[in-house]
């Protein structure tokens, strides 16, 4: 949004909270108003008061916390300032999901009936309980079994509530194999109504969506659909009356058969592949409309293709667990625009919210960033967005880049086959598969040594003549030199190397050739004479290689470990920061493998630490309430093998 206000010659303030004191947004507004607790963003009076103090005459309410809160647009309207956003009706009326469902099928618009928690039977499972209140897919659960139901309300529940301040759940059928498709809305204040285009959003995890795409393959594939999804979606706004911009979500069959799921009265994350494929700016449409301008009679036609891929702050292979901490680097070297449109350009935009030094909090989302593509054709749009991510270099949290590039070059994905089951499809554990193979490691923890022991040749202490020496360099043959790493799945790789009168020697891989080292670049030559480069980043103990051949992360193993630093047999370790909010086991209960035994909350969201093994919980160093740091010991289970 500042980008826009930029070069709309407008001014900006940000708000901001501890955690996110050097956030991007912070640096780049004009001014800025502390608020003094991490949940203020939620906080109605604060925000005003924030306004107000900063001068400021209009609220962008974002696509987060309060964006659809009725009572912050009305109190923003109070304060006598512009709700830069839809009429506060409207907003109130597509608040809530239960009530929003009973006003579109009032008005013709398809939707799937709403089922009551307490009255569920057993032949309308599986069902999918939903907050009421909110989206990002929190407070929301598939429930297949009946017994389940109650417990998985509950935390529904508490989700909606640490998220958006309101528990109000609901139930409706699910359909394991949807398609998510949504239309973008744009109306003004003079009757004029747009369907701008559609999204189709079924890549998902955990009902929120992680790549987003315009148009939808469902609906080029379906003749007539986009004329009615547009049709439909023009309804449901006329029938609240909406100006600005919003969207109108729908769940899709493989027929194109299409049923309402909620409106959502702000910008949506993905807003960006509309506007590529558009040439629109979204958000100076929002800021023209509430200025009291006037669209055109009709939208630009949509051309060509662009593909969104949202970076989290996760690990998907141990069930999406959101992981904090440091952001050292982030850099996408193929991007050609950040926060603006491409022209109608092949190439890739970046839209993020953090950058060097970031530190990802537990208090918030995991979305790091949005890479987004553009292209004439879906294929190309998929290769050129996977190549990005493939080059970026991202050191510091680990995330689900990998993932996401194995998806974007998916033959199934490739070929349109996109629904919400893709994932279950799927198998995930490959497609959460490094991009790097063995032999890839390998050869980056050769490029790792080398750097490091041309790093230590110069900052060593020396002069003269043996300050161009290698490090381990011998007139005569000697042992080798060897540094010792750890991958991201717990692999040793052990490099033993050393220097002589001919270059660089290797056991058991003479053909490998050393072009040239650096301290942070390495170009090896294999026996083909074909020349690789690496690019080496160090930071403590991690080590980043980043090369053609993708990304690698390596842990530098010390040559002499401090004694008892090994953790302990059946511990449980935090695998995140977060708030201990329930046990499900005391000290000298039998556990069985599997069982959860200590629910944490991180980022709104809830995660359940189970036990590795049968046995019994011997120690528990935590109790509800305690705030934990990632790599603290909770607790551990001891095994009959183990006593």
């Amino acid at each position: 949004m500042f980008a826009t206000c930029r070069r709309l010659g407008l001014g900006t303030v940000a708000v901001d909270t501890d955690p996110d004191a050097d956030a991007p947004h912070v640096a780049e507004a004009d001014a800025r108003v502390r608020l003094p607790k991490v949940n203020d963003y939620l906080n109605t009076e604060a925000l005003i008061a924030a306004a107000r103090a900063a001068g400021a005459d209009a609220v962008h309410p974002g696509y987060g916390f309060l964006s659809e809160n009725a009572e912050f647009a009305k109190a923003v309207a109070d304060a006598g300032l512009t709700w830069i956003g839809p009429p506060i009706d409207a907003v109130r009326a597509m608040g809530s999901k239960i009530e929003s469902k009973k006003m579109m099928a009032a008005a013709g618009v398809p939707v799937l009936d709403e089922l009551d928690p307490e009255s569920v039977t057993t032949a309308q499972l599986p069902v999918l309980v939903k907050a009421s209140s909110g989206g990002g897919g929190r407070g929301m659960r598939v429930v297949h079994e009946l017994d389940a139901l109650p417990s998985e309300v509950a935390a529904a529940q508490r989700e909606a509530q640490s998220a958006f301040g309101d528990p109000t759940v609901f139930c409706e059928r699910y359909l394991p194999t949807g398609h998510h498709v949504e239309v973008q809305v744009m109306a003004d204040t003079h009757g004029t109504v747009w369907a701008v285009g559609e999204r189709e959003c079924s890549i998902q995890r955990r009902h929120q969506k992680i790549i987003e795409e315009a148009p939808s393959p469902l609906v080029e594939r379906v003749p007539g659909m986009r004329a009615k999804l547009f049709e439909a979606a023009r309804l449901a706004a006329g029938a609240i009356g909406y100006t600005g911009a919003g969207t109108v979500e729908f769940l899709a069959d493989n027929d194109g058969e299409f049923y309402f799921l909620e409106m959502n009265t702000r910008l949506q994350v993905e807003h960006p592949v509309t506007e590529e494929t558009t040439g629109l700016d979204l958000v100076e449409l929002q800021i023209h409309v509430a200025d009291g301008g006037r669209l055109d009679a009709e939208p630009p036609a949509a051309q060509g293709y662009s593909i969104e891929a949202r970076l989290y702050a996760e690990d998907p292979a141990k069930d999406w667990q959101p992981q904090a901490g440091l952001v050292q680097h982030i850099d996408v070297p193929t991007a050609r625009t950040k926060f603006a449109t491409l022209g109608a350009r092949t190439g890739i935009r970046l839209d993020s919210g953090i950058v060097d030094g970031s530190v990802v909090s537990i208090h918030y989302d995991p979305m790091l960033a949005k890479v987004i593509s553009y292209a004439p054709t879906r294929h190309q749009a998929a290769m050129v967005l996977a190549d990005a991510l493939t080059r970026s270099r991202i050191h510091g949290v680990r995330t689900n880049r990998d993932l996401l590039v194995n998806v974007l070059r998916h033959q199934a994905f490739l070929d349109g086959a996109t629904d919400t089951a893709f994932f279950a499809t799927h198998d995930l554990a490959e497609l959460a598969r490094p991009l790097v193979d063995a032999e890839d490691i390998r050869l980056s923890a050769i490029a790792a040594a080398l750097a490091d022991a041309a790093h230590n040749r110069s900052t060593a202490k020396t002069s003269g003549v043996f300050g161009s020496i290698p490090s381990g360099w011998r007139n005569l043959a000697s042992g080798y030199q060897v540094k010792t790493y750890v991958d991201d799945s717990g692999d040793e790789h052990r490099v033993e190397y050393r220097f002589t009168r001919t270059g660089l020697m290797l056991p058991g891989d003479e053909s490998l050739q050393l072009v040239s080292a650096s301290a942070d670049d390495v170009v090896l030559a294999d026996g083909s004479g074909v020349a690789r480069r690496y690019t080496v980043n160090r930071y403590g103990q991690d080590v980043y290689v980043d090369s053609a051949r993708g990304p690698v992360h390596l842990t530098a193993l010390p040559r002499f470990p401090e004694p008892g630093s090994a953790v302990e047999k059946g511990s449980l370790v935090a695998p995140m920061p977060g708030n201990v909010i329930r046990l499900g086991a005391a000290i000298g209960d039998a556990v069985t493998a599997g069982q959860p035994l200590i629910w944490l909350e991180a980022m709104k969201m809830e995660h359940t630490i189970t036990a590795p093994a049968d046995g019994m919980l011997a120690e528990l160093n935590v109790d509800t309430g305690h705030q934990v740091e990632v790599g603290a010991i909770l607790a551990r289970v001891e095994t009959p093998e183990d006593s």
